[in-house]
Parts: C-alpha cells; sequence; structure tokens
C-alpha cells in the first residue's frame, strides 16, 4: 500500500482504538475482575509480541542494565499504572478516565523540563500546562466531598497512573533509547501479565469470573489491537511525521472516549466536568501550538 494512504489510514486507527479503549475496558470488569483481566491482556500481549519479534528477527537484549529497564517498566509502567486504571474505571465513566489521563503529557511536559537539559518551559507550554490543571481543578470540584468516596478515589487513581506513566517517559527518554521497541516491551509485559495474573487468582473470587465470547474478545482486542497493533503503529508513524502530529493523538483520543461512553454507554458527565474537560482539551493544543505552526509553515512554504 502507498505510503501517502498508509499514513493517515493508520493514524485514524490508533485514536480511534485507544479512543475506544476507555468504554472497552469498563464493559470488560462487567465478565472479568481487574487483576485476572489485565494478567490475561499482558499475557496474550507478551505473546503475541514474541510472535512478531520471532517473525522479524528480532534478538532480545539481555544485559544487565536492559534488565533493569525491563523491570521498571513492567511494574511501573505497565503492572501499578494500568491496575490503577481498571481498578478507577469500576466506580468512574469510561469517558471521565480518558480525560483525566489525558494530562499525562502534560507531567511529561513538567518532568522533562525538570530532568532533560534540552527541554525548555515556553510560553504557550507553560499557559497549556496551567489551562490543563485549571480543568482538573474543575472535574475534581465536581466530586469533592469531606469523605474519599470510592468515585473521588477512581479519579485519584487516575491522575496517579498518568504520572506514573510520565515518569517511566522521562526515564526510558534518557536510559532506553538503545532499546529495540519489541524487546522493550516483550519482558516488561509478560512480568505484569504473569504477576497480575497470579494476584488475581490468590485474591479475586474466581467463581464470579465470567469467560465468556464477548469477554474473551474484549481481552484479546485490548490485548492485540489496542496495545500490539497501536503500540507498533505508533512507532512506524513516529519515523515518518512529525511528533507534533502523533502527540495530537492525546487530544483526539479523549474526544472519542467521551463519544462512545456518552452515546454508546449512556454516561453522563456533569457540567463542571464537562466546562473542566474543555480546559484539559484547549491545554493539550496550547501545548502543541508551537509546532502546530510550524508545521503550517513548513507546508505554507513547501507549496510555494
Amino acid at each position: 500500500m502507498n505510503k501517502k494512504i498508509l499514513i493517515p489510514i493508520l493514524y485514524v486507527l490508533i485514536c480511534l482504538f485507544w479512543g475506544s479503549s476507555w468504554l472497552v475496558i469498563k464493559l470488560s470488569l462487567e465478565y472479568i475482575s481487574p487483576f485476572i483481566n489485565l494478567g490475561l491482556r499482558f499475557l496474550i500481549s507478551a505473546s503475541t509480541i514474541l510472535l512478531v519479534m520471532i517473525w522479524t528477527n528480532t534478538k532480545l537484549d539481555l544485559s544487565s542494565r536492559s534488565l533493569v529497564i525491563y523491570l521498571v517498566l513492567g511494574f511501573f509502567s505497565y503492572a501499578i499504572p494500568f491496575n490503577l486504571v481498571y481498578w478507577a474505571e469500576q466506580t468512574i465513566p469510561s469517558s471521565l478516565a480518558s480525560i483525566l489521563f489525558g494530562m499525562y503529557p502534560f507531567f511529561v511536559a513538567i518532568l522533562s523540563t525538570i530532568f532533560i537539559k534540552e527541554e525548555t518551559m515556553s510560553v504557550p507550554r507553560f499557559l497549556g500546562i496551567v489551562m490543563s490543571f485549571t480543568g482538573l481543578i474543575f472535574i475534581f470540584n465536581a466530586s469533592f466531598q469531606f469523605e474519599l468516596s470510592p468515585y473521588l478515589l477512581g479519579m485519584v487513581a487516575v491522575v496517579l497512573s498518568a504520572m506514573m506513566q510520565a515518569s517511566v517517559a522521562i526515564f526510558i527518554k534518557k536510559n532506553g533509547s538503545n532499546l529495540n521497541p519489541l524487546s522493550m516491551n516483550f519482558i516488561p509485559t509478560l512480568i505484569a501479565g504473569l504477576i497480575l495474573t497470579v494476584l488475581g487468582l490468590l485474591t479475586e473470587d474466581i467463581s464470579k469470573v465470567n469467560f465468556s465470547f464477548i469477554a474473551i474478545l474484549m481481552v484479546v482486542y485490548l490485548a492485540v489491537i489496542v496495545t500490539v497493533f497501536n503500540f507498533t503503529a505508533y512507532y512506524w508513524l513516529l519515523k515518518r511525521i512529525s511528533i507534533v502530529l502523533l502527540s495530537l493523538t492525546s487530544f483526539i483520543t479523549p474526544v472519542i472516549a467521551v463519544f462512545l461512553g456518552t452515546v454508546v454507554s449512556g454516561e453522563k458527565l456533569s457540567k463542571n466536568v464537562l466546562s473542566g474537560s474543555l480546559f484539559v482539551l484547549l491545554g493539550i493544543l496550547i501545548v502543541n501550538w508551537e509546532g502546530i505552526k510550524k508545521i503550517y509553515h513548513q507546508k505554507r512554504f513547501s507549496s510555494l
């Protein structure tokens, strides 16, 4: 297929798949408990990645430095943050979870400014971060009570998940740039899958788990399509289009998730939550504004 056609197709697909994943996670939790649900997802993902590695003849880096990176990814990029999201979606709407996780690029922006010398805090980036955190205040204020309700704790869990993922992203940028993407994710997903499955078998009520066809289909969808396909497509696109355009998926994904959660699942968000969500989404655009303008000027110049 022609790359000019394949690039926009893959871009649209990864946005659709990531956007739909929030609702699919919530629906899958009606059949399979969080630990076992997520454990199976990662075990299937690891198996699929292994098959791709064999097919592409990708070697597994087993140096001591790489093993440390695998452990960090396994626990702090997969097992803990994903489990926080799954746990949270038992109490909060999938659309709200996607918006709260949309804070991820802002945590990356803040941490990269602190820990990476080449990164600077520009005015648009600062304004975008302020706007998004203002939106976060609106969202939390709408649900704040003087007691730690499951709903409030669910929102906190998603934000903590985004912070943890952002921290790992900075760690990988500084320490794991030499690793092959497939190699970098095979062992971590395997570690997370084994740990979460064992925890599920030990702590969750297996008698209530319903391995129906639709439940298995949702887990496979999350494992193969959302995790493996999107991950592979994202890195393929990263080498061929602007990183600014790719970063805008963090704006498009919550919009799709809100649409699906509202239309398909009938989720309802309060006016304060919707207002806060608008601030978060606008903040994402502002953070990327400089890159968007640069792309526009480059295209305009090339067309002259």
